[in-house]
């Protein structure tokens, strides 16, 4: 299990992500805008630089459900690869089969 500490801060960036998207998506808009002369497109820049560093979406890290694990995560299950092996050995998961041969 993973620290709560680190679950509750990952949650925060998501928060805050979420906060600061369609803000951040406009800034980036104009920022990209050949379009704009070099002055506008640089203060777009300089407000983009001003949002909270965690308010980008690659600073939210994909954690397991189950535990809180950040690595070996499986999107399609969105859990670690371990909790993963004990709910589908136990057949919590449908559709998934240990494999034998």
């Amino acid at each position: 299990m993973a620290k709560v500490s680190a679950i509750e801060k990952n949650k925060r960036r998501a928060k805050l992500a979420q906060k600061y998207a369609g803000k951040r998506e406009r800034l980036k808009a104009q920022a990209n805008d050949e379009s704009l002369p070099e002055e506008e497109r640089l203060l777009a820049r300089l407000k983009l630089a001003e949002l909270p560093r965690n308010s980008n979406p690659t600073r939210v890290v994909n954690r397991c459900e189950v535990t809180g694990r950040p690595r070996g995560y499986y999107r399609k299950f969105r859990m670690s690869r371990i909790a993963l092996r004990d709910l589908a050995s136990d057949g919590l998961i449908p559709g998934v089969v240990k494999s034998s041969w």
